[in-house]
């Protein structure tokens, strides 16, 4: 008996999770980068234990909050919120939702010559 591809029809999809992906195909992300917003988003779902376009602003900073005492580094946290920014600015067109998130500053290194 073979296993169901992961796209098949008898896998259900989310209204909202259907509707980024249509977006990042619009878009034309690549398909890593469509991975990573989407795990961005599950993420933050499991988090909230409930779908993300209910977060509120507070919701979404003690998201923000929980994955710094997480130990998360900055890249892991800075990834994360551009998956987040493309679900509140592109899919919700609800850019302030992520008014209480921001990037973490990463220096940068500089080569040794």
């Amino acid at each position: 008996m073979t296993q169901p591809h992961h796209n098949s029809p008898t896998r259900s999809v989310s209204p909202l999770r259907q509707r980024m992906i249509e977006d990042m195909t619009m878009r034309k992300l690549k398909p890593t980068t469509q991975r990573g917003y989407l795990r961005s988003v599950k993420r933050l779902a499991l988090f909230l234990c409930h779908s993300p376009h209910t977060a509120t602003a507070e919701e979404l900073r003690g998201f923000q909050l929980d994955l710094v005492n997480q130990g998360a580094s900055a890249t892991t946290i800075n990834g994360l919120l551009s998956g987040l920014h493309f679900l509140f600015d592109i899919t919700l067109n609800n850019p302030d939702a992520l008014r209480s998130m921001s990037s973490i500053y990463q220096p940068v290194k500089s080569p040794l010559c």
